[in-house]
């Protein structure tokens, strides 16, 4: 689902919240607040769907973890803004590592292993994993193309009731 063919996919927050495993009531706020904003397509007043492409997913699941492990709302902004500056790509081949103030990227495993020699207690949050995690719920959720608006019933072929629906469609 990484593919090009995701990038033709977007999410409705209901569906991102599920796949996040985050509240309605975080995803706007951080929605409003600019932390994660979608970038398929934003609310334009009320009435309209907010609509989340599958990194804006994963950048919504990091961040539930960083706040799941105490790390604050000010330096998960500074972390999340790092990331869009430094553009989306190569997103699953990184490591997030914090020591519960500052939130450090890592690359490497040397760069991994210079942050544990500090001394202090750190955690990571291998962003491949979070990929696999987000692509595995999306795949059993609905999508919706960006171009026609056709929502597209999940593709987990051990869900007997998607197949169904899939032929049907």
């Amino acid at each position: 689902m990484a593919s090009e063919a995701s990038e033709q996919i977007g999410y409705r927050g209901p569906t991102a919240c599920a796949a996040a495993g985050i509240t309605y009531r975080q995803l706007d706020y951080w929605a409003r607040t600019g932390l994660v904003e979608p970038s398929v397509r934003p609310a334009y007043g009320s009435g309209t769907q907010r609509l989340y492409s599958f990194r804006d997913v994963v950048v919504l699941k990091i961040v539930k973890r960083f706040l799941d492990t105490g790390v604050s709302l000010q330096n998960i902004r500074t972390a999340v803004q790092h990331l869009r500056e430094r553009g989306f790509s190569d997103l699953e081949r990184l490591t997030l590592m914090s020591d519960g103030a500052t939130v450090y990227e890592c690359s490497s495993p040397d760069e991994v292993h210079a942050l544990l020699q500090g001394g202090q207690g750190v955690f990571g949050i291998a962003v491949g994993v979070v990929w696999r995690d987000v692509e595995s719920a999306l795949s059993q959720l609905h999508g919706e193309r960006i171009d026609t608006g056709e929502t597209l019933v999940g593709t987990n072929p051990a869900d007997e009731l998607a197949r169904r629906r899939n032929r049907a469609v």
